[in-house]
C-alpha cells in the first residue's frame, strides 16, 4: 500500500515543477513581428489624449439611445455570439476537468437461483478513483487553451456589441438621410408643379410654347419618379434597421426628421494604446497565447502518461454487512501508457500545432494593420469630409441663388424656361449633396470611435 502513495508523493512534486507558456511571452512574440509605430497618428495633429467612451450618448439623441438598447437585448447575431462565449468557458470547464481526480461510486443488487431453490440476493458497493498525473504539463496546457479561447471568444463579443452599436447609429442616419432626401425632393417637386401651372396658363394665352409645356411636363415627371425612389429608399432603410433591431422588417419605425449634430472628434491617443483597447486585437492576441499552449500539449501528448486508480467496495448477502470489513476490499494500481508506434500521429498533430501558431501570429499582425489602418484612414477622411462640407454648402448656396436669379428673369421674359428647369435640377442635386455629406461625417465620426476601440456605453 506504501509503495503507490510513495510513488503518487514523488510524481506529484514533479508535476509542480512543470510550466507552460505564459499568455504574455506569447504577446510578446506575437508584438516583434509588427512594424515599429508612430508616437502619434499621422493624421492626428496636436488632438493627443484618452480615447473618450460613451460616444452613443455624445450625440444626445434619446431615440438612438433606445434604438442601441433595443438592438443589443433582440439582435439575434448578438445572442449567438452570447452562446459561443458560453459554449467556450464549457468548453474550457471540460479540459480543466481531469486535472482533478474523477470519482464515481456504484452499486448493485442481484437475485440468484435454481428453479426449486427460493434464491438469495446479493448486494454490493463500490467506489472508484482515478487520476492522470500532468507531469508534462499536457492537460494543464490544453486547459489554458481552452480558457484563452474562452476569452478570445468574450473579447469577440464585446466587439460585436460595439459593432452592433455602430450599425444601429449607421443605419438611423441612413434612414433619416432617406427621408430628407424625400423631403428635398417633394420641395422641387411643388416648385415643379407650380412652375408647370404658370407655363400652363401662359400657353394658353400664347405666351408659353409647346416645347416649355413638354420641358416643364417632362421635368415634373422625371422628379416624380425621383421621389417615387427616394421613399422606396427610406422603406429600405428602414427595415433594415428592424432587422438590427430584431423587430419585423415592416418600415414603421418612427424617426426624427434631422440628422443630430456631429460632435467634436475623440482625441486618438497615440497608436500603441490600440493594442490594449480594441477588443478584436486583443481577442487575436488572446488566440495567439492559446495556440502556444496548444503546442506544447501536442509535444507532452508525444511523452508518456502515468494514471493512479483505485477502488474501494464490498459485496454481502445482506445489505447490515454490506460495509462490514471482512466483507470490504481495495485495490490501488499505478499504470504507465508510453506511445511507441502511432503512425506518425503526434508528430503530425504537432506540426499542426505549430502550423496553427504561426497563423495565429499573422493574424494577429494583421488584425491590428487594420487597426492603425482604419484609425488613420478615418481621422484623414474626417478632415476631408468636413473641408467637402464646406464646399458642398456653398454650391447648393449659389444654386438657390443662380435659381431666384433665373425666376426673376424669365419672369421678364430675359430667358427661357429651360434654364429655369436646368438650373432647378442642379438645386436638388446639390441640396441632396448637402445632406449625403451630414450623413457621411456622422458615420465617419462613429468609424473613428469605433476603429479607436471606445466603447459605445457611457464609462465604459
Amino acid at each position: 500500500m506504501m509503495k503507490p502513495i510513495l510513488l503518487s508523493g514523488a510524481l506529484m512534486s514533479l508535476v509542480a515543477c512543470a510550466n507552460i507558456t505564459a499568455p504574455d511571452v506569447a504577446g510578446q512574440v506575437a508584438r516583434d513581428g509588427l512594424p515599429d509605430a508612430p508616437n502619434a497618428w499621422a493624421e492626428a495633429g496636436e488632438r493627443i489624449g484618452p480615447v473618450q467612451s460613451g460616444w452613443i450618448a455624445r450625440l444626445e439623441d434619446p431615440v438612438l439611445d433606445a434604438l442601441v438598447e433595443e438592438a443589443l437585448a433582440n439582435n439575434r447575431n448578438l445572442q449567438s455570439a452570447a452562446a459561443n462565449v458560453q459554449r467556450s468557458w464549457a468548453l474550457a470547464g471540460q479540459a480543466g476537468a481531469a486535472l482533478s481526480p474523477s470519482v464515481s461510486l456504484s452499486s448493485g443488487a442481484t437475485r440468484s437461483g435454481n428453479i426449486e431453490d427460493t434464491g438469495a440476493d446479493s448486494y454490493s458497493l463500490t467506489g472508484q478513483a482515478s487520476w492522470e498525473l500532468d507531469l508534462w504539463g499536457r492537460i494543464r496546457a490544453g486547459n489554458q487553451a481552452a480558457v484563452l479561447s474562452a476569452e478570445a471568444a468574450e473579447a469577440d463579443y464585446v466587439y460585436s456589441q460595439y459593432s452592433l452599436a455602430a450599425a444601429v447609429a449607421r443605419g438611423y442616419f441612413l434612414a433619416i438621410e432617406a427621408g430628407r432626401q424625400a423631403e428635398t425632393v417633394r420641395n422641387t417637386l411643388d416648385a415643379l408643379n407650380e412652375t408647370d401651372r404658370i407655363v400652363g396658363v401662359q400657353f394658353e394665352f400664347g405666351l408659353a410654347t409647346s416645347q416649355d409645356v413638354a420641358l416643364s411636363r417632362s421635368d415634373l415627371a422625371r422628379t416624380k419618379d425621383s421621389l417615387i425612389a427616394a421613399q422606396g429608399s427610406q422603406r429600405d432603410a428602414l427595415r433594415s434597421l428592424e432587422v438590427l433591431l430584431g423587430r419585423y422588417p415592416a418600415a414603421d419605425l418612427e424617426l426624427r426628421r434631422d440628422l443630430p449634430d456631429v460632435p467634436a472628434p475623440p482625441p486618438p491617443g497615440v497608436p500603441s494604446e490600440i493594442l490594449e483597447r480594441r477588443p478584436d486585437v486583443i481577442a487575436a492576441e488572446r488566440r495567439v497565447a492559446s495556440a502556444f499552449n496548444s503546442l506544447d500539449q501536442a509535444k507532452a501528448a508525444r511523452m508518456p502518461s502515468i494514471s493512479l486508480t483505485g477502488s474501494l467496495g464490498g459485496s454481502s448477502g445482506d445489505l447490515t454487512n454490506l460495509i462490514n470489513p471482512t466483507n470490504v476490499a481495495w485495490q490501488a494500481a499505478t499504470s504507465l501508457v508510453a506511445p511507441l508506434i502511432d503512425g506518425g500521429l503526434r508528430e503530425s498533430q504537432v506540426e499542426q500545432a505549430n502550423a496553427e501558431q504561426t497563423q495565429a501570429i499573422a493574424s494577429y499582425a494583421d488584425t491590428v494593420l487594420t487597426a492603425f489602418q482604419e484609425v488613420e484612414g478615418s481621422l484623414d477622411q474626417t478632415v476631408v469630409l468636413k473641408d467637402r462640407a464646406v464646399q458642398l454648402e456653398e454650391a447648393a448656396s449659389e444654386a438657390r441663388n443662380a435659381l431666384r436669379i433665373v425666376n426673376l428673369r424669365y419672369e421678364e421674359g430675359e430667358t427661357d424656361l429651360l434654364d429655369v428647369l436646368t438650373i432647378q435640377q442642379r438645386v436638388l442635386s446639390n441640396e441632396g449633396d448637402v445632406v449625403s455629406i451630414e450623413r457621411a461625417q456622422l458615420d465617419e465620426w462613429v468609424g473613428l470611435n469605433l476603429a479607436l476601440g471606445g466603447s459605445w456605453e457611457e464609462g465604459g
